[in-house]
């Protein structure tokens, strides 16, 4: 029925971890999936109806277009032996879109766009792009090309959805949440909470990785003793690292830290915060609130009805660092507040971003 095409499914990165959860928490007697992907960082996964397909894949545009081409000869032979009806892209990355079939309807997943990673969605611009103008036009021609070929869009927010539509999109479009994978992430009470706070994610620009150094200095400034964990990876490591050496007393730099161990981070902590700009719908927020951790974020629209303000979490105004760390440390002095909303935030999962549900949601796409 169906042929998942991504190339970095063994990756830590939000769309691998998507997928994961997606496929682990399939329905009984779903119909047959072929994960077309490369095997870069391959470790062993099974699910139950899915056939893993392994081209050779390492990290460079070059071998990125061979595997696309490898990708798009395979769609085609199993289209044609009546193996699969649908297409389910996921991007970025955009070069494997250019050549998929044209004779096989794709359904697109649009975890984000370039319009928002170039932090020009919003009138006010949060960030500066990692990418230069003409980079960003060619990511744009290129993401309308693979929008034209595409039948049906699912999107995780009502801001990618809006994002698609300002491409001139005019298929259906679902928005679909991303999920967290509730059997996965359970909290453990037995566990010692040595974070006060936790930050996860890319560390780049656009996941707000500058106003992070400037809260968790205000952070400091205002309790000497409150102990902060940062997991992640990316292109602003060194920059971050420089500003925060003076800290190392009170900020622990975890890096590139593997899915798996993700669950005694959040165990460990009492608060998730984020200062991120851009997001499709961010799954460390996601994992966060599964393990009872209250969140608190600035006010975009890829948070709304994920975090509810004064309900398992804190919403302030971009760039209010004084507001942003007074309710940091409200929540940290305030024990009985950050359970009743971790509490929260654990059920608000349960019911409205299980992937028990959500993957049911999404084969419904495809019928």
């Amino acid at each position: 029925m169906l042929a998942i095409v991504y190339p970095q499914f063994y990756g830590v990165g939000g769309i691998a971890r998507y997928l994961d959860s997606f496929l682990s928490n399939l329905p009984e007697n779903h119909p047959t999936i072929y994960l077309i992907t490369g095997d870069e960082h391959k470790t062993p996964r099974e699910y139950s109806g899915v056939e893993i397909i392994h081209i050779p894949f390492t990290s460079s545009r070059f071998n990125l277009l061979s595997w696309s081409l490898q990708a798009r000869q395979l769609l085609i032979e199993l289209y044609d032996s009546g193996k699969i009806q649908w297409v389910n892209f996921h991007f970025p990355p955009l070069i494997p879109g250019l050549f998929l079939p044209k004779k096989i309807p794709i359904v697109l997943t649009a975890h984000t766009t370039y319009l928002g990673m170039s932090g020009n969605f919003y009138e006010t611009k949060h960030f500066e792009s990692q990418w230069s103008k003409l980079s960003i036009a060619i990511k744009s021609w290129m993401e309308r090309r693979i929008f034209v070929q595409t039948k049906k869009v699912i999107s995780l927010t009502e801001q990618g959805r809006q994002e698609v539509l300002r491409y001139g999109f005019n298929g259906s479009i679902t928005v679909i949440p991303n999920g967290a994978d509730i059997r996965l992430f359970n909290p453990d009470d037995r566990i010692e909470k040595n974070i006060d706070v936790l930050f996860c994610g890319r560390i780049e620009r656009r996941k707000g990785s500058r106003a992070m150094v400037q809260l968790i200095q205000i952070l400091v400034s205002k309790n000497p003793n409150i102990r902060i964990a940062i997991v992640g990876y990316g292109d602003d490591d060194a920059w971050v690292k420089s500003e925060l050496s003076g800290l190392s007393n009170n900020v622990y730099l975890a890096g590139k830290v593997p899915f798996n161990e993700m669950v005694s981070y959040y165990n460990r902590s009492h608060v998730y915060a984020s200062t991120s700009y851009y997001e499709g719908l961010p799954g460390t927020c996601l994992e966060a609130m599964a393990m009872q951790l209250p969140v608190v974020v600035w006010d975009f629209l890829f948070y709304q009805d994920l975090v509810r303000d004064g309900e398992n979490g804190l919403v302030v105004s971009p760039n209010d660092f004084e507001g942003m760390s007074n309710r940091v440390l409200e929540l940290l002095s305030n024990s009985k507040q950050s359970i009743a909303m971790g509490l929260n935030g654990r059920k608000i999962l349960e019911n409205n971003y299980s992937w028990q549900k959500l993957s049911i949601d999404v084969l419904g796409v495809f019928k």
